[in-house]
């Protein structure tokens, strides 16, 4: 009797356990699902930080001089100022004390008529009174002393450039120098006339001697210039006017070419070039903020557009200070400072100027601090520096998912290109284009998937002998084990070459194939029905296997005759010549292939069993009421079953969607936006496959590879939950049959 007690309480606690296994391992996934959410999340949401911009000190300037332009090390703890009398002072700025200074002009008597910094230069630039032009490297070298740190500037003499052979004051100038010793100078002279000087030198790489020589061209200037600027290889030469032209000459050993002209609008206070001298910043009286760069166009030669534009500044836009990191720069216009991102036209933060008047503003080689200097409200002489954090200026949604302009593009576009061989890339990280490539590979992929998987999975489950289906039904969902990589591998090295030899007989197959199996179909109907009772249900399929390969053969041996016919004898060239679409070896039909091939199996496997849970008394009452095999297949078993076939296909479109090693290996892994099935594309998941090894960790392209991963989280969540909703709507509607 207890023995029997006992039995019922083992099989209580026994089935008590299970249920908290179950529940256990049911909270786990959600769990676990959730953690990886949450890291995602985690990883994403500093892309949305906005910038930080905060003073971090001040410095008091002598009240008799102006600074005309300053710069400062990469460490921030030394700042080089020039004043309007040519002295150059270094400033150290953790208690303000000047460890430096040098007078540039000789003769002492000459004055300033204005300073500047050149774009991606480590010098100053000064125009005189006396009508030369100075250049100053202003380089800072770093030893240590025990634990000190000791910051020793340049002490090479300038670079002085004549400019103006009657030594009158010059107007607005801009100038550069690089590494090697050759400088360019622009200014305008007293009579309105522009004169360029350009100082080239020459090593010799057999004894070291150097030889400078000095070349000086003049023009008439279109319209009274107000600012100028050239590019850091001394080939261009920008200057806008009084007029709000904007002017340009390409520059050929120190000469001016062509001057071609672009109207701006507003006369034009301010001019400077981005990193890598191809994007031009321009500043306007009436407070416009706008970037500029060359467009080809249709003739083959180059046009300055207006390619992005900024929110009116409340004054005249005087100082433009660039980014020597990224396509950023600063910008004071009236009494605000503002901090933009040229690429996708942000505006990172804005405040009130801390100096009443800016005389100079520079923004410090890391990007990660700046410096202006000027009066303060009381009118006393001030170098404010500032802390920037500024860490993904680059993302916003419409850089992630809409069109822009970038550098030398003729139009804004959808591109992904994260990384380039120089520095001053501009980034382009546009998720469209691998949005695209995701759902193209998908589509490719179900569109041969679909049907081959639920009609082979109707024929099997309905119509072949259970004999067969045995044997059947397990070697196709061993198909589902093959690893990607080997699909992708073969399908890359094996089945791309074959089929970009092969295209036509492809095209041929999808004429003859469904002919084929109609009239071999039709043949076998017309055979006697006592002929046909001999063989067992679904041994037909044999017929039609050794039909498709027959089928299969003869289109491929007919591709060179069909190509000839139907193409000219080149496919690729007529495709090209017919509909603009170029053919790449590997593209979609290849991916469609290859990624069906490994989406059938899955969406099979669920189809058929779809079919063979359907209700045996459905089929026989059908049967019994006079429909014949393929009505009640059509219209009962379908139906019926339509709530697993739509989970199928759910599950194979999430299959196809997060593959990885097919596609990497089978596209060419080109992110182009194109439905065009004769080419590649790139998908998420691949593009985080490859790029996440080389992305620096908490960079902007890091963070965005997670947000791919997010999207590509969100995608299957979305469509799984569409699919269970319209499942249990299809259960419902189809449970009373």
């Amino acid at each position: 009797m207890s023995r029997y007690r006992q039995t019922p309480r083992r099989r209580l606690i026994v089935d008590r356990a299970a249920r908290w296994i179950v529940s256990a391992g049911g909270i786990a996934i959600i769990v676990s699902i959730l953690g990886i959410l949450i890291f995602i999340l985690a990883e994403v949401l500093p892309l949305l930080t906005p910038a930080r911009v905060a003073v971090s000190g001040r410095v008091a300037v002598p009240a008799a001089t102006t600074v005309g332009a300053l710069l400062s090390d990469e460490h921030r703890t030394h700042v080089a100022t020039l004043d309007g009398h040519g002295t150059v002072r270094i400033l150290r700025l953790a208690d303000g004390k000047e460890v430096y200074s040098a007078h540039i002009l000789e003769p002492a008597t000459a004055a300033l008529t204005g300073a500047a910094v050149p774009p991606e230069s480590r010098a100053f630039a000064a125009a005189t009174n006396d009508g030369r032009v100075l250049l100053k490297s202003m380089t800072f070298g770093v030893t240590f002393e025990g634990q000190n740190r000791v910051v020793t500037p340049d002490a090479s003499p300038p670079v002085v450039l004549d400019l103006d052979p009657g030594r009158q004051p010059l107007g607005p100038f801009a100038a550069q120098l690089d590494a090697d010793g050759n400088a360019t100078a622009a200014a305008v002279l007293a009579g309105g006339r522009l004169a360029i000087s350009r100082q080239s030198v020459e090593t010799n790489d057999m004894t070291g001697e150097s030889t400078a020589s000095v070349s000086r061209a003049e023009v008439a200037a279109p319209g009274r210039i107000t600012a100028m600027v050239i590019d850091p290889i001394q080939k261009n030469l920008f200057a806008g006017t009084a007029g709000g032209e904007l002017l340009w000459w390409p520059l050929e050993d120190g000469r001016p070419g062509e001057v071609r002209t672009v109207s701006a609008g507003s006369p034009i206070t301010a001019l400077t070039l981005l990193i890598g001298g191809r994007s031009l910043v321009m500043g306007q009286e009436n407070g416009d903020l706008s970037v500029w760069f060359a467009v080809r166009q249709p003739d083959d030669t180059a046009r300055f557009e207006r390619a992005h534009e900024f929110p009116r500044q409340p004054g005249p836009v005087r100082l433009l200070a660039p980014s020597q990191r990224d396509k950023g720069f600063l910008a004071m216009g009236g009494d605000r400072l503002g901090l933009y991102f040229s690429t996708s036209e942000r505006t990172l933060w804005t405040g009130l100027s801390p100096l009443r008047t800016g005389s100079a503003l520079f923004y410090t080689p890391k990007a990660d601090g700046a410096y202006i200097a000027g009066s303060d409200r009381a009118g006393a002489g001030q170098l404010v520096a500032f802390d920037i954090r500024n860490p993904h200026p680059e993302v916003t949604p419409k850089a992630l998912f809409g069109k822009t302009w970038y550098e030398g593009a003729g139009k804004p576009e959808y591109v992904w290109q994260s990384s380039s061989g120089t520095d001053d890339f501009e980034p382009k990280l546009s998720l469209t284009p691998l949005l695209v490539g995701t759902l193209k590979g998908t589509f490719y992929s179900l569109l041969l998937a679909i049907p081959l998987g639920i009609l082979g999975a109707m024929y099997t489950s309905q119509f072949m002998h259970p004999t067969y289906k045995l044997y059947l039904k397990p070697m196709i969902e061993i198909m589902a084990s093959l690893p990607s990589v080997v699909l992708g591998f073969l399908a890359g090295l094996w089945l791309a070459p074959r089929i970009e030899r092969a295209m036509p007989g492809l095209i041929l197959m999808m004429i003859v194939l469904p002919l084929l199996v109609l009239l071999t179909g039709w043949l076998w109907s017309r055979l006697p029905r006592a002929f046909r009772g001999r063989f067992r249900l679904g041994t037909e399929a044999i017929l039609f296997v050794f039909v498709l390969a027959a089928g299969i053969g003869l289109c491929f041996q007919l591709s060179p005759l069909f190509e000839r016919l139907a193409f000219g004898g080149d496919f690729q060239g007529w495709l090209l010549r017919a509909t603009g679409l170029a053919y790449d070896q590997r593209n979609a039909v290849v991916v469609g292939l290859a990624m069906g091939f490994a989406v059938i199996p899955i969406i099979f496997a669920i189809a058929e069993d779809a079919f063979s849970n359907v209700p045996r008394n459905l089929v026989a009452g059908s049967l019994a009421l006079g429909a014949d095999r393929w009505q009640t297949v059509t219209r009962v078993v379908l139906p019926t079953a339509s709530p697993g076939i739509f989970s199928a296909v759910m599950i194979g479109f999430g299959r196809a969607v997060g593959e990885t090693m097919i596609v990497l290996m089978a596209t060419g892994n080109t992110p182009i936006m194109s439905w065009n099935p004769f080419n590649g594309f790139r998908t998420l998941s691949a593009n985080i496959a490859v790029e996440i090894p080389e992305a620096p960790q908490a960079g902007t392209l890091y963070r965005t590879l997670f947000l791919a991963a997010l999207l590509l989280f969100v995608m299957t969540f979305i469509v799984n939950t569409v699919a269970e909703l319209v499942r249990q709507r299809l259960r419902e509607r189809y449970s009373q049959l």
